[in-house]
């Protein structure tokens, strides 16, 4: 029987709960690419890396969350977090949003030039790593209107996924605002089966968050 790999991402927007904890359980991933990861964040059964470089007080950038046993990388970039997983890569980024300014980590005149360094540095980091699997909040749907980012850096981002050889089946899923395609993401292997939905980030009629959760099923 073929083996299911399943992966998810979501941004906490820096909060951390017994809610956000029960939503992780439900939700069942061997593997979360989290992004704006509250220093308290933890879940039993599962070990949490997190990006090195805070992105402000008591939240990480990113983390990685498996409930097996993993390597830490170095981060391929200041708000990205990397992990071995058997012979897999995974790696949890955040990219440039629209209004984020040039402000570290971010390097650039405009969102199209800092979203073109940050993918640059998660290139040269990245090399030729096989086989990847790369999320998070990338604050860009990858077709459809846009309103988190700029249609330049979809670009740089949709350049990124044919150099790493990678697929978003989450590309046309629903964002939390109606009408909208999310932006966040989780990217496979060109040509693997996956299967991709969306979890909604509430609890008992509150918000979790203001983003969604995204959960890809992989045939490993």
């Amino acid at each position: 029987m073929m083996r299911v790999v399943r992966i998810g991402t979501w941004n906490f927007a820096g909060r951390w709960s017994d809610d956000h904890a029960a939503l992780l359980e439900d939700t069942a991933c061997d593997v979360w690419l989290l992004t704006e990861v509250n220093e308290r964040t933890t879940l039993g059964g599962y070990s949490l890396h997190p990006s090195q470089t805070p992105m402000a007080d008591r939240r990480h950038w990113a983390a990685v969350l498996s409930r097996e046993a993993m390597s830490p990388l170095p981060d391929p970039h200041p708000a990205s977090a990397a992990v071995r997983i058997g012979t897999t890569t995974y790696v949890s980024s955040v990219l440039p949003w629209r209004s984020c300014g040039a402000k570290p980590p971010w390097i650039g005149k405009d969102h199209a030039a800092r979203t073109e360094s940050a993918i640059s540095e998660l290139a040269s980091n990245l090399g030729q790593t096989q086989p990847l699997v790369w999320g998070g909040d990338w604050n860009h749907a990858l077709t459809g209107p846009e309103h988190a980012g700029s249609h330049s850096g979809r670009r740089a981002v949709l350049g990124a996924l044919k150099s790493f050889g990678l697929e978003a089946p989450t590309a046309d899923l629903p964002h939390a605002i109606d009408g909208l395609l999310s932006i966040d993401h989780v990217a496979v292997p060109v040509g693997r089966r996956a299967a991709a939905s969306r979890v909604s980030a509430e609890r008992s009629g509150r918000r979790l968050s203001d983003h969604d959760a995204y959960v890809v099923d992989l045939d490993a």
